[in-house]
């Protein structure tokens, strides 16, 4: 090994240390090293640009989008309020929910499921008065557990699987099958759910979420809902349409035409045309708009289009507005301001009249329905003290829905039609041609869910993680500094020095494990697959192994991340909402990481015959 190999080393140690150190700024840390080794001549130009181009990175951004679909029009949101029922206590939902995360994350981005998760959860666990810290980490491992069964699960599985179409080896250069990573992904994914639903509620820690411990500063709003013919509450009892002890959210009285119903008992059926008076604070109110069929009543009166385009603002009234003095529903919002005032706050005092009837004053908090610019036109609006966008407030498209379903399973469909395909020796070029095809259908299926109107170009755009894509980039010229210098031999050498040679392969391959393990709880799955790939392909060549097994075992293991908050994405997003600490990781991590540690060990060398 000559000193690009000790450089490619050294600079390998030095971005470990800093993704410990600084592990938010990912994307800095490899683009700066794989800068540094181009300009050493390490690799060139193209070999370390040749990641951006690379069809797994392509595909875990299209898939990005095709995600951000089906969570824009709610089906996610949907399912998931259907999957937990009527239950009321967390082993119930655990029971309920961790079998639909598992398979349904087999066919979406793990990370879109968690995304999409967390609110329902969150809503769900408010309303039944349960610690969110008994599902949020569940939810984690339960969309990792389905991710690791087939190429589309994780974006994992997609780094490997572009790492092996680009190495130049015939043995790898179809890359992954779409089901291929299932021989060991099911039975981990089989015997993760029974730890998940059985053993891991006794390691669970018990917190109140962070925001409710917040709830009583929070602002509270009186609002007014109406119910159309088409919401799925209608015919359903206040208590079990979840409108009556949610914390943050009170039923004042149920306006059903000349009559008023209040005090409200739970066992008050909904019916079409009534009119809900709530008092609550901003984010139940989010969550009863994301409701099909619970539209704001001041939306109605002021002829405003409740879909696509709207969102929730919140202004204050300045002393020198003209709206002071004047009732709501003179205030002509629609014909000035392009919005209608869906709730109203003064003071933290529960105001007694109707909104239209409220009488505005200097302070009043609106929270407005409204178009896209008004955060932009009325800023600097001397109407108001204050205007700003309720964050994550644009209401879901709910009909086209079926739409983004429909795209998402052409999309596994045309995915697995090439391993069908290889069944039959006749059609195995079609196969082959196909195989290469996946990522123009990713990309086909994103441009889909935009031209459809799945979701607009705009939160298109934002669904796309773009430090994650500069990661795996960055990380595929960095492999390939690390195989062309022999940096890779020479660690795999040493690795393999450590193990007894009675061991054999299946040493080699365990200890492949446990470094690519290693690396994934001190930094990025993605990003420990990467670096991990030479290592594990130069180890099965020294050791006589199949190249494509410790491939594979690359990847499983690179999703491993379950004992540290940064070993996988997921398990960032859960952390705050659930209130954890990093001991509840490690107790709740540590059995899992041995369960896919002994079957990985077990069943990669009986299913690719090492």
């Amino acid at each position: 090994m000559d000193w690009h190999g000790w450089l490619t080393i050294a600079v390998l140690a030095a971005t470990i240390a800093a993704l410990i150190r600084y592990e938010n700024l990912a994307d800095v840390i490899f683009v700066g090293a794989l800068t540094l080794l181009t300009v050493c001549g390490v690799v060139s130009p193209d070999e370390a640009v040749a990641g951006f181009k690379n069809e797994g990175m392509l595909t875990v951004g299209a898939l990005f989008v095709v995600a951000a679909g089906l969570t824009e029009t709610g089906f996610l949101s949907r399912v998931t309020r259907r999957v937990l029922g009527p239950v009321t206590e967390a082993n119930g939902a655990l029971r309920r929910m961790v079998p639909v995360a598992v398979a349904s994350s087999a066919l979406l981005n793990n990370t879109a499921i968690v995304a999409m998760g967390i609110p329902a959860l969150l809503e769900w666990c408010r309303k039944n008065r349960v610690a969110a810290s008994r599902l949020l980490l569940p939810l984690s491992y339960a969309a990792i557990l389905g991710g690791v069964c087939t190429l589309i699960g994780t974006s994992t599985n997609l780094v490997v699987h572009g790492l092996m179409r680009q190495s130049g080896i015939p043995a790898l250069a179809g890359g992954l099958g779409m089901w291929e990573t299932s021989k060991v992904g099911v039975p981990i994914a089989l015997v993760g759910t029974l730890y998940l639903v059985f053993v891991a509620p006794r390691l669970l820690p018990e917190r109140k979420e962070f925001l409710d411990q917040l709830m009583e500063t929070r602002r509270e709003y009186l609002a007014e809902i109406h119910v159309e013919s088409k919401c799925p509450l209608v015919g359903q009892t206040v208590q079990a349409a979840g409108l009556r002890g949610l914390p943050g959210l009170y039923l004042i009285e149920i306006e059903r035409g000349p009559n008023v119903i209040a005090p409200v008992g739970p066992d008050e059926v909904l019916a079409a045309g009534d009119r809900l008076v709530f008092t609550g604070v901003v984010s139940t109110l989010v969550d009863l708009q994301r409701v099909p069929g619970l539209v704001p009543a001041a939306a109605l009166v002021d002829e405003l289009e409740p879909g696509a385009g709207r969102h929730l603002c919140e202004a204050v009234i300045s002393t020198s507005s003209p709206l002071v003095g004047q009732r709501i529903r003179e205030a002509s919002f629609r014909t000035v301001y392009d919005a209608a005032v869906v709730a109203v706050h003064r003071n933290g005092r529960r105001l007694p009249q109707k909104i239209g009837d409220v009488r505005l004053e200097p302070g009043d908090t609106l929270l407005l329905q409204t178009g896209t610019a008004f955060v932009r036109i009325h800023r600097n609006n001397p109407d108001f003290f204050l205007v700003s966008e309720v964050g994550e407030s644009a209401p879901l498209r709910h009909e086209r829905a079926f739409v983004a379903v429909a795209i998402t399973l052409g999309l596994v469909s045309l995915m697995t039609l090439p391993d069908v395909l290889r069944l039959f020796p006749v059609a195995a070029p079609w196969a082959v041609r196909l195989k290469d095809l996946r990522v123009v259908f990713a990309l086909l299926a994103a441009c889909l869910m935009v031209a459809t109107r799945c979701l607009p170009v705009a939160a298109a755009r934002r669904s796309v993680e773009w430090n994650v894509l500069i990661v795996i980039a960055a990380a595929f010229g960095i492999g390939a500094a690390m195989s062309k210098s022999g940096a890779a031999e020479a660690l795999a050498r040493e690795a393999i020095g450590l193990v007894p040679s009675a061991w054999g392969a299946t040493g080699v391959l365990a200890a492949i494990y446990l470094l690519t393990w290693l690396l994934t709880e001190l930094m990025s799955n993605n990003a420990a697959a990467a670096l991990m790939f030479p290592i594990g392909l130069a180890a099965a060549q020294q050791s006589g192994g199949d190249l494509r097994a410790f491939a594979i075992t690359v990847a499983v293991a690179a999703s491993s991340g379950f004992v540290m908050p940064i070993g996988y994405q997921t398990h960032l997003m859960v952390f705050g909402p659930g209130g954890y600490r990093v001991a509840d990781f490690v107790r709740a991590g540590v059995p899992m990481v041995l369960l896919w540690f002994v079957l990985s060990v077990i069943i990669v060398p009986l299913a690719w015959r090492l």
